[in-house]
């Protein structure tokens, strides 16, 4: 598991809360929480000077009620409570596989159900949004074939199912169902997909093996 962590766990940057128009980077590494400004200003005083950095500890973090106040103010709440959570060791494994293994549990569910796994995360809604995914879905349904490949690549794979077979009368029987749609999960996801998963994959497993 350790091999999917990189050296950085979690990297955003933006600007700061108005009137100030600073700019800040947020970096948290296997050991330490790093936020760097720039001071952004037109007062000639300002001109050149360096970035400021703060840079503790997983565990001074925690303890640091004004660098965290300065990280909720600036990328706001949701990000103040997931750098915590990443200082308290709960790494997003999921969020963190490469995509083909990534590809391979969407496929293993209904489109309909995929779509509420994109709501999820952004890594999850950026590969239900790639030609790679669309593609293959489209290989899968029901009705493909070589003219269907050739139009695919010319109008773009995601097209070619909305207008082929999004509107089939038999939605149900669209895609073909893989026989590698046993998923065995050895990482610990995210809260919010791994309780869609664990709700959605025993649903399909069960109706795989019918």
């Amino acid at each position: 598991m350790a091999s999917l962590l990189g050296d950085r766990l979690f990297e955003i940057s933006g600007q700061g809360p108005p009137p100030q128009k600073d700019f800040f980077q947020l970096v948290i590494t296997k050991n330490e929480v790093i936020l760097t400004s720039w001071r952004i200003s037109l007062r000639l005083e300002c001109r050149g000077l360096p970035p400021n950095q703060q840079k503790t500890s997983h565990q001074d973090f925690q303890n640091d009620k004004t660098l965290q106040y300065e990280v909720g103010a600036v990328f706001g709440q949701r990000i103040l409570d997931y750098t915590a959570a990443l200082c308290q060791g709960k790494f997003d494994y999921l969020e963190r596989l490469p995509d083909d293994i990534m590809l391979r549990i969407m496929y293993c569910l209904e489109l309909k159900d995929t779509a509420l796994l994109a709501q999820t995360s952004r890594r999850f809604k950026t590969l239900f949004s790639s030609e790679k995914f669309w593609e293959q879905t489209v290989r899968n349904c029901a009705g493909f074939n070589r003219d269907i490949e050739d139009i695919a690549n010319a109008m773009g794979w995601k097209s070619t199912f909305l207008t082929f077979f999004h509107n089939s009368d038999d939605k149900k029987q669209q895609l073909v169902r893989s026989s590698q749609s046993h998923v065995v999960f050895s990482f610990l996801p995210s809260p919010s997909s791994s309780a869609l998963l664990t709700h959605l994959l025993p649903v399909h497993q069960s109706a795989a093996s019918m």
